[in-house]
């Protein structure tokens, strides 16, 4: 039952993203980012926690997921650290993904080459 959860929550947000592609002027890049702001506004409103808590990886792998952490990591770093956490927060909790994403951004810049659009 865990796996259906997440397969359709994950796939709810995809078919969001996929709905705002087709039918706005929003470029992808646009969509990406505005993911990730929801994620952080509602982390901090508290109301991502309980869809992690019942979706599971449908709610934490996409976008929306990686600004909850964010979210989460700055509350947590203001109770220890004051306001320097507002600005080291973020960046603590989510810094293995990030770290992921460039790690496999390069090895796939060793891999493929790359072509121009023309």
């Amino acid at each position: 039952m865990d796996y259906l959860k997440a397969f359709v929550v994950g796939g709810i947000l995809c078919l969001i993203g996929q709905i705002l592609i087709d039918k706005t002027k929003l470029t992808p890049a646009r969509i990406l980012v505005s993911y990730v702001v929801m994620g952080v506004l509602l982390g901090a409103l508290g109301l991502y926690p309980p869809l992690v808590e019942f979706a599971g990886a449908g709610a934490t792998v996409p976008l929306t997921g990686f600004g909850n952490t964010l979210a989460q990591g700055v509350r947590e770093a203001v109770q220890e650290d004051g306001f320097l956490g507002i600005i080291t927060g973020g960046l603590k909790a989510s810094a293995g993904g990030i770290a992921t994403a460039i790690l496999a951004g390069l090895i796939a810049s060793l891999i493929f080459r790359v072509k121009d659009k023309s």
